[in-house]
């Protein structure tokens, strides 16, 4: 019988402790973990251990967590969940614009935190094998193909990086052409979990989709004052 192969996760925390006790839930949960504390090890760490996602605390020394964040956004679209003290200046929105796809505040409960990691991973899961035709979760309109099974957006010719919520933002839109989403609904769907934060979350995963995707002459993403957005094709 073939071995479920551990999922790993690469736990980022300047506190030794706090990364140990973190490390000793996901482990019960039957993670893989690795510890590094500092911005360094984690991009080293990114590139050797390879994990299927990213604690990320946001006060490390050397290079700090938004840096991290950047880097690595910058050529990945690894799950990256942000890690950040009670008391700590942290702007969730800038988190999110950098590319987080998740964030929690300390200290934090160690049920919500392996919830957390598993509803990201859950959103996260590129293709590794050949699926049936009828499992293939695709739309495709002029210039511009989401395919949500290997997690991939190909437009105009060119494939674009997008982390996992913006794409799932994306061909939820997209899946059903002209019907208006309010802000809660779309949180709702995407993030799948009653979600601690607020409907500007939606606003900053929008404005990302649209620095990456521009209108088109046939469909854009179009906002509904007051409501919340669609996908307008004509």
């Amino acid at each position: 019988m073939k071995m479920a192969v551990k999922q790993k996760i690469l736990i980022v925390d300047d506190d030794n402790n706090i990364a140990e006790l973190i490390s000793l839930y996901l482990i019960k949960e039957c993670f893989e973990t690795m510890i590094v504390n500092d911005g360094e090890s984690a991009l080293e760490a990114v590139e050797t251990f390879k994990p299927n996602l990213m604690l990320l605390d946001l006060m490390l020394p050397g290079i700090d967590g938004y840096q991290v964040c950047r880097e690595v956004r910058a050529k990945s679209s690894l799950p990256i969940i942000m890690l950040s003290a009670k008391g700590e200046i942290f702007d969730k929105v800038l988190g999110l614009e950098m590319g987080a796809d998740d964030y929690m505040e300390k200290p934090f409960d160690s049920k919500e935190l392996v919830a957390r990691v598993k509803a990201v991973l859950r959103r996260y899961k590129p293709s590794t094998q050949a699926n049936p035709q009828s499992d293939i979760k695709c739309v495709e309109y002029p210039d511009l193909i989401i395919n949500q099974t290997n997690y991939s957006v190909m437009y105009m010719g060119h494939p674009v990086e997008m982390p996992p919520k913006e794409l799932e933002l994306l061909y939820f839109l997209a899946s059903s052409p002209n019907h208006v989403f309010t802000r809660e609904q779309l949180l709702d769907q995407i993030w799948g979990y009653e979600y601690i934060g607020d409907t500007r979350t939606v606003d900053v995963h929008i404005k990302r989709l649209r620095e990456k995707i521009s209108d088109h002459e046939s469909w854009k993403i179009s906002t509904i004052w007051g409501i919340g957005y669609k996908f307008e094709v004509k």
